[in-house]
């Protein structure tokens, strides 16, 4: 028992440092790329600043410099099927969307002071803004899915595949608005309309003519 407790201490000890190194990496990418713009740095001066090897660089980081800038897409994707899943009884699915989707733009600003700068380095960038589009869509399918498992929908439906687009898309609009938060509600809200009017009918699709 004692010998697998310390397997199970040396298991999270070391899940911790990489934790650190990864955390390292992706914080002096960002500070370089905010003190001196995306273009400018490269990959082998992280490194260097983080005190790793580039070939160490991109084991974290396998997808290129771009994923320096965006490290949450597997926290983003369960978080927003949790939206839908695990909503409060009687919250429609189009409000708690629009509730976690406005909670995500504010609570960005209040974990790290230079969440705006971020913004706006993604915002002048075009290889990040475009990277950041395609993060977002990635979750189209996960999303879509879980819309149709909570309407009892087919998992295929096309009203479950672009309501879930749609939605995401409204993360790329909101970066280019002063206010983000007030950005996203409008165009959830928008969604909504469309939403309700075609889906509160019933679980089955509508059907055609």
């Amino acid at each position: 028992m004692a010998e697998t407790t310390g397997r199970a201490g040396t298991g999270g000890l070391r899940a911790r440092k990489k934790a650190a190194t990864r955390q390292a990496i992706a914080d002096t990418a960002l500070r370089l790329f905010l003190e001196r713009g995306y273009e400018q740095v490269g990959v082998r001066e992280i490194a260097e600043g983080a005190d790793v090897s580039v070939s160490t660089l991109f084991n974290y980081f396998p997808h290129g410099k771009e994923a320096l800038v965006f490290d949450e897409d597997a926290r983003n994707e369960e978080a927003l099927v949790r939206a839908v899943t695990d909503r409060s009884p009687g919250r429609t699915v189009p409000e708690a969307l629009r509730a976690h989707l406005v909670r995500f733009a504010v609570a960005g600003h209040s974990r790290d002071p230079r969440f705006a700068d971020l913004q706006r380095l993604v915002q002048e960038t075009p290889a990040l803004t475009a990277y950041s589009r395609a993060m977002w869509l990635r979750h189209e399918h996960a999303l879509a899915r879980a819309l149709a498992g909570e309407t009892g929908r087919p998992q295929d439906d096309p009203l479950c595949a672009a309501y879930a687009r749609f939605t995401l898309e409204t993360i790329a609009f909101a970066g280019t608005r002063p206010d983000p938060a007030a950005a996203i509600d409008a165009a959830c809200l928008l969604l909504e309309r469309g939403w309700s009017a075609t889906a509160a009918g019933g679980g089955a699709a509508p059907k055609e003519g």
